[in-house]
């Protein structure tokens, strides 16, 4: 299918020459920042200038751009140029494109995101023009599979690659491995079956991180030997908002024989969970795993989780007990539920109260002050507040008696128990 002629886009080679001109950037900033050219009697009205200070990662996103321009004034200007942000253009022509990237020899990072190339066949003889690349971004540019494919065998150095929001709901294995990269991005897709994610091992047998949160994947369908087989080298996994809802399906990540770090948040498993639950029950279902939804975990927080777990699962019958409930039975024994402690602070207290002859047990409150449970005595011991000294006696104690003469103490500083006494003392006129 041929890409509609746009009009209205603009080159590459004009947004360069407008945004890196000597107006823009008079100074330059250091040496190499900028490249020199000398004037050559080329077309009359070039928009190129004597000089631009191109840096080597050019930002170009949101230009309008559609065409590549003049090739001779990029591989004159873009020599030295890194890195390439052409995302939220114009550009749905892989010609095109590939005019700008096989002009720029030392080109390792390319970003062509939100640019409409859906439907857009790449040929084999312009794929040859991303060779160099290393990280190719196409988030949101519903690029097909195939195109994908064609990229991958012809990138041979390609270390990382970034697919998201391109609606992919399945994938075609390659009869080629792209065995250098590292890292795939595939986030915001609808990727739900197992055998599409399988594929990426074959595919991929290098890869370290594989990031693809927000796909619906309802389960992990591998047994051990396969899973180890597939995916050798993958250290990071991130399955954020995906079906998963078995822990058969968490003990399986155990399988990736080199997994250290997981993150799994938003999975319909762990609704039911308090946050300090699942992180909990997920810990000590991952021995291997250093590194949980971002954060470090510990040696003491292992040991912690991996107690909390046989205690979750005490009274569960044998058959719904899960694998690692034994592995760490068999690690730290059968643990007796945690007694329960209730270290709220007390609110009352029940005393005696003794003034003279007379003894009265009274239900106290001990956020109260001195000067405050004086005023309750009042009616107990028929004694106005200023004609009554108060002693605290602890029945535990071997101490005496000891005065609560500071009428702004509170009595809770006291340490005051049920059974307890209040001794209440008349003044001496």
């Amino acid at each position: 299918m041929e890409p509609p002629e746009d009009k209205d886009g603009r080159t590459f080679v004009e947004v360069i020459s407008e945004k890196y001109s000597p107006e823009n950037f008079p100074y330059r900033r250091g040496p190499g920042m900028g490249v020199v050219v000398v004037p050559t009697a080329g077309p009359q009205g070039s928009p190129m200038k004597d000089r631009l200070n191109l840096p080597s990662v050019l930002v170009l996103n949101s230009c309008g751009i559609s065409r590549a321009g003049d090739q001779t004034e990029i591989a004159a200007f873009c020599s030295h140029v890194m890195e390439l942000d052409l995302s939220h253009n114009k550009l749905q022509d892989w010609h095109e494109i590939s005019k700008i990237v096989s002009n720029i020899p030392n080109l390792e990072f390319l970003n062509l995101s939100s640019n409409p190339l859906a439907g857009m066949p790449l040929e084999p003889r312009c794929a040859e023009a991303f060779s160099r690349v290393r990280r190719l971004v196409l988030n949101n540019t519903q690029v097909s599979w195939d195109t994908v494919l064609l990229l991958t065998r012809e990138i041979t150095e390609l270390e990382e690659l970034f697919l998201c929001l391109n609606e992919y709901s399945s994938v075609s294995a390659s009869s080629v491995a792209c065995p250098t990269l590292r890292l795939l991005h595939i986030t915001d897709n609808s990727l739900q079956d197992w055998a599409e994610v399988r594929k990426f091992g074959t595919m991929f047998p290098g890869l370290d991180t594989l990031i693809m949160a927000n796909n619906n994947l309802a389960s992990i369908q591998d047994n051990k030997d396969i899973l180890q087989r597939l995916f050798p080298k993958l250290r990071s996994i991130n399955l954020h908002n995906s079906g998963l809802n078995r822990w058969e399906d968490i003990e399986k990540l155990n399988f990736f024989p080199k997994l250290e770090e997981v993150r799994l948040q938003g999975i319909p498993l762990l609704q039911t969970y308090t946050n300090a639950e699942r992180r909990s029950l997920m810990i000590a279902q991952l021995p291997a795993i250093s590194l949980l939804n971002g954060s470090v975990v510990t040696d003491s927080e292992r040991e912690d989780a991996e107690r909390f777990f046989i205690r979750y699962y005490l009274d569960y019958p044998e058959e719904e007990l899960p694998y690692r409930y034994h592995s760490l039975v068999t690690k730290y024994g059968k643990l007796e539920p945690l007694a329960e402690i209730d270290l709220r602070p007390r609110c009352h207290a029940q005393v005696e109260v003794h003034c003279e002859e007379k003894v009265e047990q009274l239900s106290i409150r001990l956020d109260q002050t001195v000067a405050e449970l004086k005023k309750q005595l009042t009616t107990v011991v028929q004694l106005s507040t200023n004609s009554m000294r108060l002693y605290y006696i602890d029945k535990c104690s071997a101490f005496g008696p000891e005065e609560m003469k500071y009428n702004t103490r509170a009595l809770h500083s006291y340490s005051i128990q049920d059974g307890d006494e209040i001794l209440v003392v008349p003044k001496t006129k």
